[in-house]
């Protein structure tokens, strides 16, 4: 088992780093919360990213611009 130029001690030592790092119990975790992760993105890929979950920018009604048609814009202060 060789990966480039990591042999497998370099592995050995890394997973024991990981290991203290994070626990015995939390490796199950982190490894599921990333498979879920990874997909959850190969379904948007191939979904073509639905944009249904994205709620819609509801329109701006106070304040707003008024047009040429309704004439002169109003002014502050008068």
């Amino acid at each position: 088992m060789n990966f480039g130029n990591i042999g497998f001690t370099e592995i050995l030592v890394l997973l024991l780093i990981f290991v203290l790092f994070f626990g015995a119990r939390r490796i199950p975790e982190i490894g599921a919360s990333i498979g879920k992760g990874i997909r959850e993105f190969k379904n948007s890929l191939r979904d073509g990213g639905d944009t249904d979950e994205i709620p819609p920018v509801p329109p701006k009604t106070s304040g707003s611009v008024p047009s040429a048609s309704e004439g002169e814009p109003k002014r502050l202060g008068q």
